[in-house]
């Protein structure tokens, strides 16, 4: 498959254009889409230079890094979606830790299948919502176990049937697990960022995901989840953005818009 390339060119260009057909590639089309907003490819590649300077959290405990490798490779597939599972509202380090727990519990498919939901509700905690998470593993667990023989499925549509599992949570899992992209990863951080750079006009994380796949070149599909992530950890913050560093702030429409105001200086008597 061609891939379109990136360029901070202005006006009309054509793009690489993926369609889906149940959860899976099943169609590519060249058509031209909606005009690139501005600046955005120096805005990403300034991203990632501030990234190599100031690592975030995603980086070293993000769902990627949560699985054993020294287990096969299906059930390593298994532990990095628990893990997209766990990480919903909550911190990575949080998400991190509890999966390091279930290791010593038992981090399969057949022994979750089996878990005591109390038991392993004790396991998880203090991961957000961790009743409700507990309850939905169990259920995936044994769905994984008695109708796909313990394997996480290569499948949107299949996907998305499992307790628990969304949209963003899905297009992860594949993009990590089969490097499988069908779709942007979009969460609080890709939303609430895309919308400060003006990439989007969106409400929800669904219309953000539907309006970046409209420009977005492909090649970039699958990075931009944890690019977005790591800078919203670190520079980009959901309250009081610090954008007296951001390598950005003179071409951002959003700098200083909710930066901590300066505080004057005392006068002196």
């Amino acid at each position: 498959m061609s891939k379109s390339k990136a360029s901070g060119s202005k006006g009309n260009r054509k793009h690489i254009i993926v369609s889906y057909e149940e959860g899976n590639k099943s169609e590519v089309k060249d058509k031209k889409t909606k005009v690139e907003p501005k600046n955005w490819l120096q805005i990403y590649e300034n991203i990632n230079d501030m990234r190599k300077l100031k690592p975030a959290p995603v980086d070293k405990m993000g769902c990627e890094q949560c699985a054993d490798n020294k287990m096969d490779i299906d059930t390593q597939r298994f532990q990095t979606l628990v893990a997209l599972m766990l990480s919903a509202q909550t911190r990575d380090e949080v998400t991190f830790s509890a999966c390091q727990r279930l290791k010593e519990f038992g981090f399969t498919v057949e022994h979750l299948a089996e878990a005591d939901q109390n038991k392993l509700e004790e396991v998880i905690k203090p991961v957000g919502f961790y009743r409700q998470k507990s309850k939905h593993i169990i259920q995936s667990s044994k769905i994984l176990r008695d109708q796909y023989d313990s394997k996480v499925p290569n499948d949107l549509k299949e996907l998305l049937k499992l307790p628990g599992v969304g949209k963003k949570m899905a297009n992860i899992a594949l993009a990590s697990c089969f490097d499988n992209v069908v779709g942007i990863g979009v969460d609080t951080h890709v939303h609430r960022i895309s919308n400060r750079f003006g990439w989007v006009n969106s409400k929800t994380p669904e219309e953000t995901q539907k309006q970046l796949e409209s420009w977005l070149p492909y090649e970039y599909w699958r990075d931009i989840n944890l690019t977005l992530v790591a800078f919203g950890q670190t520079i980009c913050l959901p309250r009081h953005p610090k954008c007296i560093e951001c390598l950005n702030n003179n071409i951002c429409p959003s700098a200083f818009k909710e930066s901590p105001k300066k505080t004057k200086s005392p006068k002196k008597m």
